[in-house]
């Protein structure tokens, strides 16, 4: 274990997404005074309207780029006097990693030895007292698991798609680092969230938009598929647990403990949405449509994540229940947000907005 660890300076990458954008108004919101910078290339999932409470901070400040642009990197690490990074900057989407691989490899892999590089360069050049970089990583790394059993933080990787195998390489450069630099990094790896502002192409904003719009819900395979479900806040808060807590060279394993079938989850969104809509028929699991499955498709994911837990006092606050609730209720309260995204406006405003504002 280590000290407290208080950044004054903190890099986020990928900070415009689901859940970066989710850990920078969460983190802004209990950490006044610590400068935060975020460096997202604003691709289709980068979405600068999450961050609309913090955007006019003095403490806040966008950049727009790519975190394979070392220079670019090297700069803001020096002029900003970052003593910490946090990244979350990643391609996510397994199906899109099964039709384009590269652009995976090219940002997961090759973008994380890049940061690291960099900050390692930083670190050393003794710019600042102390230093933490943080990589936010996924249970996917660890592969399938049968009906029993959990996935502890020792469990070997055995990633089974193009993403997850892109995000196990950068996690074993991230333990390179540490190992052959003493590099003062930590990995955590999180179970699936759910919450506000996520891109609808993920499995419960999908089943809602498409709820709302009378399109079908596509379920792969037999539906049966396993995932620990965790609410992005709280997601939010474990991250910063281990930023400030967390033991150099760790690996801290993130989950709900929040089992579910994903036809359960589609059958108990289809119920919520039809009680919220006073849909008296209750008709929304009719449009429920099992497609062919993916190929490499885990059967199941669980996570053990008693180390957080015991190490360093963190336990998720959100129940599903209300997590479920809160969340439906929230893309309900924000259809301008999801229609905005699913047609692409969001990002004419951005661009417009920060273009030549570096």
């Amino acid at each position: 274990m280590t000290d407290y660890f208080a950044p004054r300076s903190l890099l986020v990458t990928g900070g415009a997404g689901f859940i970066g954008s989710n850990f920078i108004n969460n983190f802004m919101a209990g950490n006044s005074g610590c400068r935060v910078v975020n460096l997202d290339a604003l691709t289709y999932a980068g979405n600068l309207e999450n961050l609309r409470a913090v955007e006019n901070s003095p403490d806040y400040r966008f950049v727009k780029g790519d975190i394979c642009d070392s220079e670019l990197v090297a700069g803001i690490l020096e002029k900003e006097k970052i003593d910490a990074v946090v990244h979350f900057a990643a391609e996510s989407h397994v199906d899109r990693s099964i039709l384009g691989p590269e652009v995976f490899v090219r940002t997961n892999v090759l973008g994380t030895q890049v940061l690291l590089e960099e900050s390692r360069r930083h670190w050393q050049s003794a710019q600042v007292e102390n230093f933490r970089y943080l990589q936010i990583s996924t249970d996917e790394v660890y592969g399938s698991l049968g009906k029993t059993g959990y996935f502890t933080e020792e469990t070997p990787l055995a990633a089974n798609s193009p993403y997850s195998a892109s995000k196990a390489g950068a996690d074993l450069l991230v333990r390179a680092y540490h190992e052959t630099f003493g590099f003062p990094a930590m990995t955590t790896r999180c179970s699936n969230n759910y919450g506000p502002f996520q891109f609808p192409e993920k499995l419960i904003p999908l089943m809602i938009h498409n709820i709302l719009a009378g399109k079908p819900l596509p379920v792969y395979g037999d539906g049966l598929n396993v995932r620990d479900w965790l609410h992005v806040k709280d997601h939010s808060l474990a991250v910063e647990t281990v930023l400030k807590k967390g033991g150099i060279g760790r690996v801290y394993n993130i989950g709900g403990n929040n089992e579910w079938r994903n036809i359960d989850i589609v059958n108990l969104v289809c119920s919520l949405m039809d009680e919220k809509l006073g849909n008296t028929r209750c008709t929304s699991n009719a449009l429920i449509s099992f497609v062919k499955d993916r190929p490499g498709h885990d059967r199941r994911y669980a996570i053990d994540a008693s180390r957080i837990r015991s190490e360093l006092g963190w336990e998720p606050s959100f129940t599903f229940e209300r997590g479920i609730d809160e969340t439906i209720d929230w893309y309900l309260a924000n259809r301008e947000w999801s229609a905005k995204v699913t047609s692409g406006a969001y990002r004419d405003y951005y661009r417009q907005m920060y273009e030549g504002r570096q």
